[in-house]
Formats: C-alpha cells, sequence, structure tokens
C-alpha cells in the first residue's frame, strides 16, 4: 500500500487508508474496487461502506522517504513524487475528517517530498484543505481526473479556483475527446461560457474573478487496463498532445492499456471476417462503412505491455519544472 510503484509518472504510492464509490464512467472498471473485492469482498466500496485506514508502519514510510531525499535526489537530480492515494480518494465525504487531518500533518512534516494529491471529488477541496493552505503549500500538486468532456468541463473549474503550487489533470482512462482549451463551465447563470485551462490569455478567465490566471501545468493521459478495458482512439490522445505543446504545458502519456491502435485494419495480423466491435477487435465509427472500414483506425487487443505507450513513435515524459 505504500512502495515503490510501477505507475510511470511517480516514486511511490502512499494510500492512508481504503475505499471509495464510483462517481464517472471512468469508475466503471475501477482496479482499485476490484482488489477491494478481490481481498475483502468489496466492504470498503460503496456511499455507505466503511474506509480502512491503513497500519502505522505504513504511515512511516513517507518519513523514511524524506530522509532519504538527499541520496535520490543526487542519483536522479530531481525529488521524489508521492501517488496520494491510488486507492482511495483523500477528498471522499466518506473519510473521517480525523483521518484527513492526520494524513495532512504527515505532509507537512515531509517537505523533500512532492506530493501528488489526485482526486474525482475536486469540488471538496476548498473545504477540506487544511486552514494554513493559504495560496498552496510549494511541495504539494492538487489534481483531477477528467477522461470525458463532462467531467472536465466539471471537475477542472474547481480545480482552477483552488490555491495550488502545481494543477494537474489525469486523463486516464481517455473515453472520448476532450477540449481542455475550451472548457464549458456552468457557473449557475443564464447561458454559458468558455474557458482555456491550458493558456489564461486563450480563454474567458475574466469572467470569473476565482480563475484569475490560474491554469493547468501537467496533463497525463493513458487508455484503459483489465479485463474490461475500453479502447481509446489514438485522435483522442494526439489532440491532448498537441493541444499541451501549442499552449507549453507539460504533457505525459502514460499508456495505450489493453487495446494497441493500428491506422489501417489490413495491417493486422489475423484474419478479419467482418467489420465492427467484437471481443479482440474494435474498428471505430469512421471506419465501420462497409465499403471503407479497412481505411480507418482500428484497435487491437493485445494486452497492456505489448500496447506499450509510444504515441506516434516516442514517450512522452514531460512533467513541469
Amino acid at each position: 500500500m505504500a512502495e515503490q510503484t510501477k505507475i510511470e509518472w511517480c516514486d511511490h504510492t502512499f494510500n492512508p487508508w481504503e475505499g471509495c464509490q464510483k462517481v464517472a464512467p471512468e469508475c466503471d472498471n475501477c482496479y482499485a474496487e476490484n482488489r477491494d473485492q478481490r481481498f475483502t469482498g468489496g466492504r470498503h466500496w460503496g456511499p455507505k461502506a466503511p474506509r480502512r485506514r491503513t497500519s502505522p508502519s505504513n504511515w512511516a514510510k513517507p518519513r523514511k522517504w524524506n530522509r532519504e531525499h538527499e541520496a535520490f535526489f543526487a542519483a536522479n537530480g530531481r525529488r521524489q513524487r508521492v501517488f496520494c492515494a491510488s486507492l482511495a480518494d483523500v477528498f471522499d465525504n466518506a473519510v473521517d475528517p480525523q483521518w484527513r487531518a492526520n494524513l495532512f500533518d504527515l505532509i507537512r512534516e515531509t517537505p523533500n517530498l512532492d506530493w501528488l494529491l489526485l482526486t474525482k471529488r475536486p469540488q471538496n477541496m476548498a473545504k477540506m484543505l487544511p486552514g494554513d493552505w493559504g495560496d498552496g503549500w510549494a511541495h504539494v500538486w492538487l489534481g483531477t481526473s477528467a477522461g470525458t468532456q463532462k467531467t472536465a468541463d466539471q471537475n477542472i473549474p474547481h480545480l482552477l479556483r483552488t490555491p495550488a503550487a502545481i494543477r494537474f489533470v489525469s486523463a486516464e482512462p481517455l473515453l472520448g475527446p476532450v477540449r481542455l482549451d475550451d472548457l464549458v463551465v456552468d457557473d449557475g447563470k443564464p447561458g454559458e461560457w468558455h474557458v482555456n485551462a491550458l493558456d489564461a490569455e486563450g480563454g474567458d478567465p475574466a469572467d470569473d474573478p476565482d480563475f484569475g490566471c490560474n491554469t493547468l501545468d501537467w496533463i497525463i493521459c493513458g487508455g484503459e487496463s483489465g479485463p474490461k478495458a475500453r479502447p481509446m482512439h489514438p485522435a483522442w490522445a494526439r489532440s491532448l498532445r498537441d493541444q499541451c505543446q501549442a499552449a507549453g504545458v507539460a504533457f505525459h502519456f502514460k499508456q495505450w492499456g489493453e487495446w494497441e491502435p493500428t491506422e489501417r485494419c489490413d495491417e493486422i495480423d489475423q484474419k478479419i471476417t467482418m467489420p465492427g466491435q467484437n471481443r479482440n477487435l474494435w474498428a471505430w465509427p469512421d471506419g465501420v462503412n462497409k465499403d471503407r472500414w479497412k481505411a480507418g483506425p482500428v484497435s487491437v487487443r493485445t494486452g497492456k505491455a505489448r500496447a506499450g505507450r509510444l504515441l506516434d513513435g516516442r514517450e512522452w515524459n514531460e512533467v513541469p519544472v
């Protein structure tokens, strides 16, 4: 629960507690819920399920990492990044407030670590952050999930309104095209207005003084893994990368997931009897036409390891400075 991690964009994961509940389509195949189901029968998942605090020995590990800062920095030329919490949500309403207070005490005690707090409930951040949060703590990055345009429109404005040293978005699993440079913000007033979350000059943040010139600093993008994984269209990932490049925002492509894309169906090393969607082949809607389907992009279920994490022939490992 607190260890060296295989997640490409951090060095450690730390879970102060376990348990959560689904709040969006991105949660449908949640690996943490599946893990809880496998080990506890799902006792810690759902709106009325009790969350489980992890052991004192687990809570001691960030202090150890903090003490190892100089050696890590000398070897890697940067600080350690800690993802908190991969099996829960720091800003979950169902969590004992004292547990969250204890977590922020621990974060205060470990200033040599960069803490990455990723939430699906950014609307709770302002009221649940500690009283001395001020303009944000220099070693804490706040992030939210946004794998669909609807989730992005709902979540990111809350993140932009919250003081933070670094703001990031995890578009994983990416389930559709997402324009971060053209969010539709619902402020409860008649009509709608748009904001560019990547570039303050390109949106209309003046319409909401709470935004100021706040923008996103980092975008993580990735496809879904696991037995029920949904494929990711290559155009969706390319669009996010291109939006980031245009705005000078760091972009990290984590993985394709279970499904590997190919630009042409006739490049697949297997006999295909008909276009469409099945267990191991996904022909995208723009390629399903009977006389044109072989010209469109196709995703093949090859497994996470084979699908890899190359986007247009290279790894994208950018991180905010």
